[in-house]
């Protein structure tokens, strides 16, 4: 029984599988000498999160979240590891940003600038700065109501 294939096609076929195999290894070394972009979460960013989820404007999950960790049953540094990422309340807390997420994620593959982004993400930047009373009382704008004798 001969093989279907003659003896110089199928050297041909061999040599190419060595070649992609080579350099998936010269890819695969590569990557691994990659740093990773992210530096993590260091202790300042850790306690920027717990500030956060103490004020009244976090999500309900967030605040479980922090009862939670003050409480001792887990750390804010055992989330951002990832050590309590099966926990039914971490997944929870943390759902609440998808779909923030997944619009920066949108608007990034739209091509938007990123400081205009990380703007539209922060509701904070969306609010006028709160007035004061010297504001309120400010003689430059004229009277707070017009009558018919005072013109």
């Amino acid at each position: 029984m001969t093989f279907p294939y003659d003896q110089a096609r199928l050297q041909a076929l061999f040599s190419e599988v060595d070649a992609r195999v080579d350099d998936l290894g010269k890819v695969a070394t590569a990557a691994s000498q990659v740093q990773r972009r992210s530096r993590g979460l260091n202790e300042q960013d850790l306690a920027e999160i717990e500030r956060f989820a103490k004020t009244p404007g976090a999500p309900k999950e967030l605040k479980d979240l922090q009862r939670r960790v003050d409480a001792g049953e887990m750390s804010w540094a055992d989330v951002a590891a990832g050590r309590a990422l099966n926990d039914e309340g971490v997944q929870r807390a943390l759902a609440v940003g998808v779909p923030d997420l997944q619009r920066a994620y949108q608007a990034i593959e739209e091509g938007q600038d990123m400081d205009d982004i990380i703007t539209s993400g922060n509701p904070a930047a969306h609010q006028p700065p709160p007035r004061s009373r010297r504001d309120d009382d400010d003689e430059d704008d004229g009277p707070s109501h017009f009558r018919k004798d005072a013109w």
